[in-house]
Order: structure tokens, then sequence, then C-alpha cells
């Protein structure tokens, strides 16, 4: 049975705590309304995660984007793959037999190149296998805003994010309460067909007085066996989880805040294991990221805008045998044997910005320094192959940094970092350190107003991960040796950018805006890492026991041993071409987003398969009925891969219909289809076809009072 024990004890609890908090309340008054989201245009949601200064994305001078709430709801987005689909430049490949998920930007992911936070704690799980080697679990229906940064640009949220930055918020009281109103409450159900199962959300939060507020969320998502666009069942590929949420801020005196936050998060699922081989698992995952953290800001103390946040987090994948395979069951393998991989991390982070003038030029100054600790532990008692691909052992990650944003008149922007890295790793009798300091320097002008045009060029820094340094064993059915390398060198990324931002209103007609960002890049990543063929093969038997002697007799009895080791073996280039643009003219609204990308491993002229092809994606909707109805279409376009990879997929169109009814304050009901006309395709780096024809019904009922 699935342990929900803990998580429904935490919704219990933290929902009791905040009808209880809103009785004693003076401010407990009367239901009156509750607050609706409203479409606005994404490029003007305010992001820090690409300076950690206050802006918003259609000004960051970078490749930046966000997907708020409003747009998960839309497109009832079930995986962080769904929510992420209007983004340039990124994908999120998964197994679709695992609800993990990785995070793929410009062509690079795996081992920590793409920096994923959840309320800013770092999420470092990994497993060796025939997926991504780089996955995290998060539910969609927990997420109140996406901010990615993409490249190595964002040199304040250390090391390893050669790729670029995704920073998860976690939903909080904003999200269900206008600022007037004290305690509020939503209830989300959530159906769909084909597979997509059941949701329910229910969250809620009260204001005490202005020096605290608590919010609570409970998720419970049940999903099933899909058909893809064929009509055929994709094996595997349903879960159940069961979330819990709970957030407190306390303000103790003015511009000073301390906040809190526990996620918790159980999943369970049947499949075939990471690496196949016939044998049955039935696999429970268990997420956790517990965070703390002090800010305080004031506009009469320019010089002080400080942020202390520490954190923990922890991924548990625990696998027990069901159905082994006669290979596994050879090897003494039964049906209840366990193995488990667990990531334990410890972090910090610690940054301040100081605001002055020198003259006639106005300085945000942000500096600071964090750290993280990610220890890994493997237990295998079933078969002893996943301990030795999936090595125990320790890692530290540190660094420092301080950037300099010069602002002159209304024209000119300059900015300027220095980070400096150092990481150790240790485990297996082996050990490995290094350290760099990583320039970004970023110009931007603004020749007529409205049009803001930006080059950077930027270097980041990735450590070799637990895995890459330390993996030493033997791959099963086919067999080869894999070596561990604790002479690997990290990664280093160079990355040239320019872009322009385009922010106008008033074009056609008064109230109408027009949002765009344009940015084409080159990122040489020298000693990237991977896994090459290392020394020559030998014999050994093709029954295990068998002594190796007999293959000098009778070599006809033997097979060809290889060795395979992450090396430094390739210097990567990546460009690409990246728009994002949006138009709301009131009663309708559009957006774009296209991405043309292409890599290549400069030493063997070969392309990098990692790199996703070319993709755009639009959306048009139209407001009927004073801004009740919101219905429209989203067209996704994927180009075939490119030459020679690995892993070819054809290209393919998609069509998805959706609509949101807001009948009052209240109460809103989402409907979306997706796949309409019931394609066959697979998304890229995925390991089975994507679901057909797949409907989604949402109710949402929300209360408040002020």
């Amino acid at each position: 049975m699935f342990r929900a024990t803990r998580l429904q004890a935490l919704a219990f609890v933290s929902l009791s705590a905040i009808t209880a908090a809103q009785a004693q309340s003076p401010a407990n008054q009367p239901v009156t309304s509750m607050s609706a989201p409203e479409d606005v245009i994404t490029l003007d949601a305010i992001t820090i995660t690409a300076t950690k200064t206050v802006e918003t994305v259609v000004d960051t001078l970078a490749g930046a984007s966000v997907v708020t709430r409003t747009d998960m709801d839309r497109f009832q987005a079930s995986t962080i793959s769904d929510a992420l689909i209007g983004v340039p430049g990124v994908v999120a490949p998964m197994a679709v037999n695992d609800p993990g998920q990785s995070i793929n930007i410009r062509g690079m992911q795996d081992f920590g190149r793409v920096n994923v936070l959840v309320d800013g704690a770092r999420q470092n799980f990994q497993i060796s296998g025939h997926n991504s080697n780089g996955t995290f679990y998060l539910d969609p229906e927990l997420v109140g805003q996406i901010d990615v940064v993409r490249g190595p640009v964002s040199t304040i949220y250390g090391s390893g994010a050669i790729g670029g930055v995704a920073s998860f918020r976690t939903r909080s009281i904003d999200d269900l309460l206008k600022p007037d109103e004290k305690f509020g409450m939503e209830q989300k159900i959530g159906v769909g067909t084909n597979g997509a199962g059941f949701l329910n959300s229910t969250s809620g939060a009260v204001r005490l007085g202005t020096n605290a507020d608590l919010f609570g969320q409970f998720v419970y998502r049940n999903t099933n066996t899909y058909k893809d666009g064929n009509g055929d069942k994709v094996s595997d590929t349903g879960s159940e989880l069961v979330a819990g949420l709970m957030k407190f801020n306390i303000r103790l005196a003015d511009g000073h805040q301390i906040s809190a936050t526990a996620l918790r998060q159980d999943y369970d699922y049947t499949n075939n294991g990471t690496s196949g081989a016939g044998t049955r698992w039935r696999n429970e995952v268990e997420t956790g990221t517990y965070t703390l953290g002090y800010t305080f800001s004031r506009p009469d103390v320019p010089w002080l805008d400080l942020s202390i946040k520490g954190y923990y987090t922890e991924t548990k994948l625990q696998q027990t045998t069901i159905s082994p395979s006669s290979t596994y069951a050879s090897l003494g393998v039964i049906n209840g044997d366990k193995l488990s991989d667990r990531i334990r991390t410890h972090g910090f982070d610690i940054n301040n910005t100081s605001r002055f003038s020198t003259g006639p030029l106005d300085h945000a100054l942000t500096y600071g320094f964090d750290s993280s600790w990610d220890r890994v532990k493997t237990v295998d008692n079933a078969g002893g192959y996943v301990s030795a691909l999936t090595p125990s052992g320790n890692r530290r990650l540190t660094g420092a940094f301080i950037q300099d944003e010069v602002k002159y008149s209304d024209w000119l922007r300059v900015l300027g970092a220095l980070r400096y890295d150092e990481y150790k790793l240790n485990g297996g009798g082996y050990e490995s350190d290094g350290s760099r300091v990583s320039p970004k320097f970023t110009l931007g002008v603004t020749p007529v107003k409205g049009i803001e045009l930006y080059g950077t060029y930027a270097e980041g820094y990735r450590a070799p991960s637990i895995t890459e340094t330390l993996i030493a064993g033997t791959h099963p059915f086919p067999a080869f040796n894999i070596l561990p390398n604790p002479y690997l060198k990290p990664e280093v990324a160079r990355n040239l950018e320019a872009g322009v931002n385009v922010k106008y209103n008033d074009v056609l007609k008064d109230g109408d805006t027009f949002r765009a960002k344009v940015n084409v890049f080159r990122n040489k990543i020298d000693d990237y890492i991977d896994m090459e063929e290392t020394g020559s093969p030998y014999l050994v038997p093709f029954i295990p026991g068998m002594p190796s002697s007999v293959c000098n007799r009778a070599p006809q009895l033997c097979m060809p041993m290889y060795s395979y080791q992450y090396v430094n073996v390739a210097r990567a280039k990546i460009t690409g071409l990246e728009v994002e643009a949006a138009y709301d003219w009131n009663w309708g609204f559009m957006t774009v987003a296209g991405t043309i990308l292409n890599g290549k491993n400069e030493i063997t002229g070969g392309p990098l398969n990692s790199v996703s092809p070319d993709r755009v994606s639009s959306t048009l909707g139209f407001r009927f009925f004073d801004d009740k109805l919101t219905v429209g279409t989203r067209l996704t376009l994927v180009d075939k891969t490119k030459k020679n990879v690995t892993n070819p997929e054809g290209g393919y169109g998609l069509v998805d219909l959706f609509a949101s009814y807001q009948y009052n304050e209240d109460i809103r009901g989402d409907v979306v289809i997706q796949n309409l006309f019931d394609r066959q395709y697979t998304q890229y780096l995925n390991t089975e076809a994507s679901p057909g024809l797949t409907a989604k019904f949402a109710l949402t009922v929300r209360f408040a009072s002020k």
C-alpha cells in the first residue's frame, strides 16, 4: 500500500492550523470574493533569477523566460515537461515509465549542467541507467512560477550552470489571496482521459495581522497507462503521488522577514527499471525540500538588501523486485529483493545588494557566497549492479561572487561579474578537487525608447559529478566494464551572446502591448565529459562462474569484454537563435516561441546527441463575455533530428485547444484537448512514444475573506 500516512497527516495539520488561526483572527469576516488569475504577458513577469535583482523578464539582459501559474492552469500541465513547452531553448526529457524529469537547456543536460532549484534548494539526484543522468521529482500543481535563464550567464547561482538555471518557486500565500484578503481556501479537482487520471489539490492560507502568514497545500495525483497516437498502450506510464507543502513568513520588524518551507512528495509506480532486462520493479520515491531563510530589505537602507538561506534536500528511490527476469534469477535475485539510491544535499546561499550612486552612475552591487554538500548512498541487495554503477560518495561545492550592475541615464547599462568556484569529491578510495575564477561582462544600450540591444561574454564552470568520477563495475546484459576516473577535469563553458529586448504599448490600438526578446549565442565547452571506450577488449566466458582460462582453450565459449570510462573527450560548440514574443490587444492575445539549435563535437566533427531539434510554438487566444471566457489554440511544430545522431526522430506538428471560464470570482473551469489530431510522435530524448489525443478538465473553487 502506498505510504501516504505522513503526508496526509501533514496536510491535515497544515489546513487545520490555517483554519484555527483564521477563527482566532480579529480580521475574520464573512466570505466575500476571491482573486481570479489574470492573463498577463509573461515577458512582463517579475524575475530575480538572472541577476538576483528585481526586474521584468523583457528587461533582463539575458535569454530568460518565465512560466506563470496562469500558463500552467491554462494547459493543465501534468508534468514539468508540459509546463515548459512554450519556453524557447528548453525541453524536459523523461522516461515515460518514471515521473522523474530532466531539464535540457540549449542542448546541455545531465550531471548538473543545468542547475535545478526548488525554492532556492539544489536538486542533484542522479541514477545511472538508460535515461537521463540527472533527474528531479516535482509535480507542477505545487509550482507557482518557473524562471529559466539560458546559458552560463547566471554566475551567481553556483557551480555547474554551464547550460543555464531552472528555478521553481512553489506556491505561496500570494498565489491564493489578494493583498487585502486575510483568509482563503482553494479546492481543485481535475480528471482526464487517456491515462491523465485524477488530480486533487487542496490549499489554504491565512494572514495573522501584518506580522505573519501561513500557507499549506495537499496534492494527490493518480495517472494510468496511456495510448500513443497509433492507439497502442505504452506500458508502465501510470503513477501515484501524494504531496504536502507548508510555508510560513514572520515579519519581526519593518523590512525583516523569516521564511520557511517544507515540501514532501511520495511517488509510487511500477516498471522494468532503468535498464530493462525484463525484471519488474516496484518503485517508491520519497523527496523532501526544506528551507529556512532571512531577508532584510527597506527603501531607506539602500546599501542593505540581504538574503540568507539554508536548505536540506533529500531524494530516495527504493526499488523492490516483483518479478525478476531469468537472467537476474540466475544471479540469485528473488521477489522482494531491494535496492535504494539516496542523495542528501545540505547547502546555504548568502547574498546582499548595495545600491548607491557615483556621480551620474547608479550601482547595484551584489555579492555573496554559497556552498552545498552532496552525500550519495546506494544499497543493492538485488544483483549488486546498481551500487556499482551509481556509486556512493561525497562532493562539496563552494563559491563566492561579486557583480556590479551600472546604469547611466536611460540608455546605458553595464554589468560585470566574477565568480570563484572550488570543489572537493571523494569516495571509493579516490579523491579529486579543483577551482577556477569565471568572469562575465554585459553591455546594454537603448538607442531608441522601447528597444534595448545587449551583448554578453560569460564563462561557466562545472565540477565532475560523483558518478562520473567514481563509477566502477560491470554493466550486465550486454556485459562491459566501467572504470572510475579521479583525474577528470572540470568542464569550462565560454559563451558569447547578443540580443534585443523590445517593449511597446499602444502599438495598433489604445491599451495593447507588445513584448519580444530575440537572442543569438555561441557556447563553447572545453573538456566536455562523456563516456568512451578505453583500452583493449579481452575474452571472458559466456557462462558466469566459468574460469577465464577456458578462453585460451575454447575461445568460441567466450565473448569480448570492453571497458568504458568517463573522460574529457570533446570540445563542444553549440550555436543557436531564440525568439520569444507576445502581443495582447485586450480581447485577445498571441505568443510565439522559437528555437534553432546546432551542436557539434569539435574533435570528431559529429553532432551532439543532447541538442534537440528546431521547434516553434505559438498560442492564439480570445476573451469573451467581459473576459470571463478565454478560448484558444496552441500549435507546436518540431523539426526532424539532425543527421547522424544516435537516436533519430521524425518531425511532427501538434495542435492543442483550451478554454477557461471564470463563472464568478469563486468558481473557474478549465478544459484542454492535447494532441487534437491524435498524432503519433516521440519527443526527442524520450524513450517511448508520447500520448495521443488527451482531454483534461479541472474545476477550481475558492473563497476568501477580508
